[in-house]
């Protein structure tokens, strides 16, 4: 009997098959992207179905008017790329125009904080450039769950519940939709949002009113988002409603038609680092992805291997290292159209030889960015003081929302690999339905990424017209021995790029699998700045979960650390998936009951 099943206890089964998986934070978007694989579509098809699916059933995680980075591996081409759906920031969206309205940051909510929505558009690339079916295939179920309705979560009720006295005085084109009757729905109630499935079936009839095939329906699909009845009521709401934001003033907003109409999402390549028979890649440094290959870079010096993923050396170095590479995040990063980001100098072997020397047996309580002459600008480290403290504690990447609708970060991921060996990586994010008011024509709102720029000309992050906000969103994709390999990710705003890196350690250094992996033990730092409004930090904080040894975490106090202990399954929201030969394997999160693999 000992040996009917000798692998580790996992929460679930870790998926595997030769057809193809889907992973992600939900359920239901799962089984819809295993539905297309098993119509004959490809992992990009899959892709357009999860993400639109997603929409509908994790509203407080991400919607249309969010953004979206993806990293893909197009198996026809044998070529890795990475689709950049971050909206930029509104022409009318400026330092001046801020400071004219008495504010030091971008509101974390409300309209003022609007990039072009940048997930409709990338999802229409993907289908045109990458996929096979049409545009009312991808969509059919996300507008019929839309429609027919869908069991809510508990967490998307419990979001309502915290803001609906802002729904109810403030916004009450949310309390329509999100209210019904007046009251916050219970969770597993039978949602629907007629409104927002009709905008979709209305893309997909104009579409085809359009005539020609299925390339030709999906450029009118983009052209009635960019330009057509979405883009003109998002101008209209913007225009001429004043909208109460996290600040407790009200504020239009200044994204317009003529900024949907001129933005189009791009194709770049990904930025990479070698780990020994790895090769991790992110998208640039418009996200924080670079974050997570620093890390690596720092952690090359030591040997991981032999230690557990639960020991205090684990986590220390893990964590001193993770201060040290977001240091340089608040330093350097920023939208390479814009900025000159020194990537090389950071991920070089001289540069972390250097700051390597930084980590010590104590817990840093500094903020200590990296010099590199001709590059850099001021950090604002925001230490969390009773003028503006930061919202409630630390959770899985779930929900922590405010009174007036302040988030700590709201998001959703899925991987997918099919029979074909094509694998995609995404994380939508934004739009989120505690972001900023319902567009009444459209059943959904926009998204406030642009909290994330900073309010100083000389910041490489600093806000500016046309420039993509330093977004948190950060899929993964890694290579092993040269080939595609690895795809994976984390909702979770700046605990992100902690969460990533700890998964890949325990897989590639530790040996574990890829639910194994998901189900240890995890934890993040607050020692940085936060990218969310209001971007306080609290030095030396480490919040983990409570399945942690006692014996670890009295070892990271005893070395400085302030730690928090959380609940036994608390932090991440990790799902992934791998391609192994003719294996295809896939592993979700436990953790809030939410996120499933599927494959065969």
């Amino acid at each position: 009997m000992a040996f009917i099943n000798p692998s580790p206890f996992t929460t679930r089964p870790e998926i595997e098959g030769t057809f193809g998986v889907v992973a992600s934070t939900h359920w239901i978007a799962t089984a819809v992207g295993m539905s297309i694989l098993e119509k004959g579509g490809n992992a990009f098809d899959a892709g357009c179905a999860t993400a639109f699916t997603l929409q509908v059933v994790e509203p407080h995680l991400n919607g249309p008017g969010g953004d979206v980075p993806v990293i893909l591996h197009d198996a026809r081409r044998d070529k890795t790329e990475v689709i950049c759906g971050q909206g930029p920031a509104p022409a009318g969206l400026s330092i001046e125009h801020c400071r004219s309205l008495g504010l030091d940051l971008v509101p974390g909510t409300g309209l003022l904080a609007a990039c072009v929505p940048g997930t409709f558009d990338t999802w229409m690339r993907l289908l045109l450039d990458y996929g096979t079916m049409t545009l009312d295939e991808v969509l059919a179920p996300a507008i019929s769950y839309a429609r027919n309705g869908h069991p809510l979560v508990e967490r998307a009720s419990a979001t309502i519940d915290t803001v609906k006295d802002l729904f109810r005085e403030h916004w009450p084109t949310s309390a329509a939709v999100y209210m019904p009757h007046g009251n916050v729905p219970a969770p597993g109630t039978m949602f629907t949002n007629t409104v927002f499935a009709g905008t979709y079936e209305r893309i997909i009839r104009e579409a085809k009113a359009a005539g020609g095939g299925r390339e030709q329906q999906i450029e009118a699909a983009r052209r009635s988002w960019s330009q057509g009845f979405v883009a003109e009521a998002i101008d209209r709401f913007c225009r001429t409603q004043a909208v109460m934001d996290v600040t407790g003033e009200r504020h239009h907003g200044v994204l317009s038609g003529q900024d949907m109409a001129t933005w189009q999402s791009t194709v770049e390549e990904p930025i990479s680092y070698d780990y020994g028979r790895y090769r991790v890649l992110k998208a640039g440094p418009w996200t924080q992805g670079l974050v997570a290959l620093q890390q690596l870079a720092l952690l090359k010096g030591f040997e991981l291997s032999k230690l557990k993923p639960t020991d205090p050396e684990f986590v220390h170095l893990i964590v001193e290292a993770s201060k040290l590479a977001f240091a340089d995040r608040e330093a350097f990063y920023g939208d390479p159209k814009f900025v000159e980001v020194p990537v090389e100098t950071l991920l070089s072997d001289a540069y972390n030889k250097e700051r390597r020397a930084l980590i010590g047996e104590r817990a840093s309580m500094e903020l200590r960015p990296g010099t590199i002459e001709g590059f850099g600008g001021k950090v604002d480290a925001r230490v969390s003081s009773a003028e503006r403290v930061a919202v409630g504690a630390s959770g899985a990447g779930e929900p922590t929302v405010g009174r007036l609708g302040q988030v700590r970060g709201d998001t959703v991921h899925f991987d997918i690999v099919d029979k074909d060996g094509n694998m995609i990586a995404a994380t939508p994010s934004g739009g989120w339905l505690q972001s900023s008011p319902v567009i009444p024509e459209l059943g959904f709102c926009l998204g406030t990424r642009a909290q994330m720029f900073w309010l100083d000309p000389s910041h490489p992050a600093a806000l500016l017209p046309g420039k993509r906000p330093r977004s948190t969103l950060s899929p993964s994709m890694a290579l092993r021995d040269g080939k595609p390999y690895l795809a994976w990710g984390s909702p979770g705003g700046d605990q992100q790029d902690q969460w990533i890196p700890q998964f890949f350690l325990r897989h590639a250094d530790c040996g574990m699998n890829l639910q194994e992996a998901i189900d240890a033990p995890a934890w993040h730092s607050e020692h940085f700045p936060q990218s969310f409004w209001p971007r306080q930090s609290r030095p030396g904080v480490l919040v983990v979960e409570n399945r942690l040894p006692k014996a670890t975490i009295d070892e990271l106090r005893r070395r400085g650390h302030i730690v928090e202990v959380g609940d036994d399954w608390s932090e991440g929201r990790l799902v992934a998936a791998s391609l192994d030969g003719v294996r295809r394997r896939a592993a979700a999160n436990p953790r809030g009951m939410q996120g499933y693999a599927a494959g065969r």
